[in-house]
């Protein structure tokens, strides 16, 4: 890991793919993948579960579920507001309901339709944003998404999950079936390492400690974890001991354990 200061850290770099290596960690699918996994497996179970997208299944990786379950999706086209009320129509009739758009239309186009037919009306849909943040790249600031978690965190009564890898999409998607709140799920389009074991535990508003420390604590958010993990092994050459800890819900947070990340790295520089 020479000359790590003049090395660019992208998750794909030959240094990330090097840190990931000494890391022992995989490559595996695209979260969006993933999700499109678990909600097959979920829907081979389960009648009432419906999805809801607005000319996204493509893009959303849901052509596998159309395929297999034609009865149990509805394309409103591109007509945000539609498929948010659409989607609470389903839920309010007890229906399992992912509605699912780009992340940047879904929370701007639809955000009314989001705080009234869903949050305040208390029906139980899983919003689900699509190539999230810069995925879209090139298509330019139109597509690009911030602004998706700073209006859902204002809206009461929605809860917002940031899957960091595919055991974190896989155990959101299976906690969301039958969670007592609407959830804003949010996906990007990159592929993921796996940064769990199959140990580990998954519990919407608990966040996971991915790495100790005892000098700093990174805390994270969905797939910008993945560069924390890998952030933290590269800190250890230069002698600094960093936790990561995987924020994977953004609401609620889990204060708890930012205390208790806080006052460990205070108590330790201070005996």
């Amino acid at each position: 890991m020479e000359n790590h200061k003049t090395v660019k850290h992208a998750l794909f770099s030959p240094l990330a793919k090097e840190i990931a290596s000494d890391l022992g960690l995989e490559m595996q699918l695209p979260n969006l993948e993933a999700f499109s996994l678990a909600l097959r497996e979920a829907a081979r179970s389960d009648n009432r579960l419906f999805v809801v997208t607005s000319d996204s299944r493509g893009s959303g990786k849901l052509v596998p579920f159309a395929d297999e379950f034609p009865e149990q999706i509805v394309e409103v086209g591109i007509a945000e507001q539609n498929l948010v009320g659409i989607a609470a129509g389903l839920a309010s009739a007890n229906h399992r309901v992912y509605a699912v758009s780009p992340a940047c239309f879904l929370t701007a186009r639809s955000l009314e339709q989001i705080k009234n037919d869903v949050a305040y009306s208390d029906n139980r849909v899983n919003l689900v944003g699509i190539s999230a943040g810069v995925s879209y790249g090139a298509l330019g600031s139109t597509h690009h998404s911030l602004h998706d978690l700073a209006a859902t965190r204002a809206i009461h009564n929605l809860d917002i999950v940031v899957p960091a890898d595919n055991f974190e999409t896989t155990a959101a998607i299976k906690a969301s079936l039958n969670y007592p709140r609407p959830i804003y799920l949010r996906f990007g389009k990159a592929a993921m390492y796996g940064l769990y074991s199959r140990e580990a535990k998954f519990e919407i508003g608990k966040a996971n400690l991915l790495r100790g420390g005892c000098d700093a604590t990174i805390i994270s958010t969905g797939e910008m974890t993945q560069q924390a993990v890998l952030a933290s092994k590269l800190l250890e050459s230069s002698g600094i001991s960093a936790a990561v800890l995987s924020m994977h819900t953004v609401k609620p947070l889990d204060e708890g354990a930012i205390l208790e990340a806080a006052n460990k790295n205070f108590h330790y520089h201070h005996t």
